[in-house]
């Protein structure tokens, strides 16, 4: 039995890393077969250029990006916002296709309510000053990953369950930091300033939706999470926000090697081509 279209306004969905083995994209594909938006936000880092190769892009990633298109083509306005990791887009930004357009940020009145959407990594310090220390982390959590998944393997025999490794990590690290980081203060301080009342974000992989206080004023701030750990959305339904989570119980199996993308080299393209043109007999 067919699942129910959830219809909702907007949907704000962030940091998939597609093209990397960290990224479920077969949960997200479930996520986006789910839902009818008026609005698609893709707030950044959605395919991982820093991590990209050409041996590795699964179908079920080739899945997820089919899925966009067909929302498209059904009417769905799909806004592509650019982060760190999918730079190398930002050269297009304000380009517009027909329901689709690429951005490096996107404001909205919505009832009265201004509301700021832009990805997050230029109020990350990081990445500004010590870019070289932000490539050797994201290669870090790379390596985790792949570490993740063999150990998975032997979970899933044994007691039929996995984890995330990455994720208890990471989750540790937010619980100690119960004060507010310099990443949401900037970001509030900014907001605060061209009187925004709601900022959304992504970039942290850290889901959470709360008021921020700063000495100008206060700012509701919502990081919408991501398709790597969390399975969170930012969702506006009549006008209201929330942040929901879409995560099922059940594991993602990991890629098959019949699951990964062929990449044929320059011999077998040419002898394709040679094969589609039926002049094979003329050699």
């Amino acid at each position: 039995m067919q699942e129910a279209i959830q219809k909702i306004d907007i949907s704000v969905i962030s940091d998939f890393h597609l093209a990397t083995h960290a990224s479920k994209a077969k949960s997200l594909l479930k996520y986006l077969k789910s839902i009818h938006p008026k609005t698609l936000v893709l707030n950044g880092d959605i395919i991982d250029s820093w991590r990209f190769s050409r041996s590795y892009f699964p179908k079920s990633h080739l899945k997820v990006l089919r899925q966009l298109l067909k929302m498209i083509e059904k009417g769905v306005k799909v806004v592509y916002i650019t982060g760190n990791h999918d730079d190398v887009f930002r050269k297009f930004n304000n380009t517009k296709l027909g329901n689709f357009s690429i951005v490096n940020q996107l404001e909205l009145d919505i009832n009265g309510q201004k509301t700021w959407i832009f990805h997050g990594d230029v109020f990350d310090h990081i990445i500004h000053h010590s870019p070289w220390l932000a490539k050797l982390g994201a290669a870090a959590y790379g390596f985790l990953t792949l570490f993740n998944k063999f150990i998975n393997v032997f979970l899933k025999l044994f007691s039929g369950k996995e984890m995330i490794l990455y994720k208890s990590m990471k989750d540790r690290i937010a619980k100690r930091k119960a004060v507010l980081t310099n990443f949401e203060k900037a970001i509030a301080n900014a907001a605060v300033s061209k009187g925004v009342d709601l900022v959304i974000c992504g970039h942290t992989h850290i889901p959470v939706d709360k008021t921020i206080d700063t000495e100008k004023g206060s700012v509701r701030y919502i990081n919408c999470g991501d398709w790597v750990e969390h399975f969170s959305a930012a969702e506006c339904i009549d006008g209201e926000w929330s942040l929901n989570y879409y995560h099922s119980e059940e594991e993602e199996d990991a890629d098959s090697p019949g699951d990964e993308l062929f990449i044929p080299d320059k011999k077998q393209l040419y002898k394709s081509i040679v094969e589609e043109l039926s002049v094979a007999a003329f050699f």
